[in-house]
């Protein structure tokens, strides 16, 4: 596997029109082991989904540190000076890839 960069991720993010705040996680996945996973707070009447996230990222980044989803939320949960409580993000959103055994097609020869 890979080591991702959370910060390096939430800095392209945070590029993203739209978006106020942003947590970047790793989630238990089936078959990546753990998957990259950007929670996003978007700015007041800003539209941000998940697909223009995932675009912007697609330009920026390795694909192996492309968000594979991206949660829109209105606000993250922060602490008292500001960081992202990431460890409640975890346990929040642990279970969003059961199921999912999604793999990288395999490459035509």
């Amino acid at each position: 596997g890979e080591n991702v960069s959370s910060v390096k991720v939430e800095r392209t993010v945070l590029a993203c029109e739209g978006v106020a705040n942003v947590g970047v996680i790793g989630l238990p996945h089936d078959y990546w082991g753990e998957a990259v996973t950007a929670v996003v707070a978007v700015k007041p009447g800003a539209q941000v989904d998940e697909q223009t996230v995932i675009e912007h990222c697609k330009q920026e980044l390795g694909g192996f540190e492309v968000p594979k989803k991206v949660v829109v939320l209105d606000e993250l949960p922060m602490t008292a000076t500001g960081k992202v409580k990431k460890h409640l993000l975890r346990q929040e959103y642990a279970g969003l890839y059961v199921g999912d055994t999604t793999a990288p097609p395999v490459p035509k020869r």
